[in-house]
């Protein structure tokens, strides 16, 4: 029901707000600033994307939780598009995703609300991650391919060469 009310109401914030900002400042400069926002907000969206983007690498390699940087990276996103959408309200909302202290309120405010029941990683007892050392993934050995002399069974198929 609460989305079926966005759907509804932001609309018309926006008409409203384009209505009073245009009859008070004029609709080129109206437009101007719309158009200056959808801008300066892609810039931004980008480089705090890609700063966010490296935190979830580093969150990666480190075994750490990535849940923030993964939350920040998707409140980024979401002000991107909100951003490109035309309109005072829309923006309003985008570039406050773009604070960085708005974004870790509301990932405090949704962890707070979200139950995670279990959570693995690697291949390790639950919540303990498993370290692996250089020794464990290598196997040094020598060997000579056999099957190279070996007489076929059985007369090709025609799938295969010979």
């Amino acid at each position: 029901m609460w989305l079926f009310f966005a759907f509804i109401a932001v609309p018309m914030i926006e008409i409203a707000l384009f209505i009073r900002v245009g009859g008070f400042i004029g609709i080129w400069w109206t437009l101007l600033i719309v158009l200056a926002t959808a801008i300066v907000g892609s810039y931004l969206v980008r480089n705090q994307g890609l700063r966010e983007l490296g935190k979830l690498r580093q969150s990666f390699s480190d075994l750490k939780d990535p849940t923030e940087p993964l939350a920040n990276g998707a409140m980024i996103l979401f002000a991107g598009a909100l951003l490109l959408t035309p309109g005072f309200f829309t923006d309003a909302v985008g570039l406050s995703f773009l604070i960085p202290g708005v974004r870790r309120a509301a990932y405090v405010w949704g962890r707070e609300r979200v139950k995670v029941k279990s959570f693995q990683m690697g291949a390790g007892p639950a919540g303990q991650p498993t370290a692996n050392k250089p020794d464990d993934n290598i196997i040094d050995a020598e060997f000579e391919d056999v099957t190279r002399d070996k007489k076929p069974t059985h007369s090709p198929s025609g799938w295969t060469r010979h």
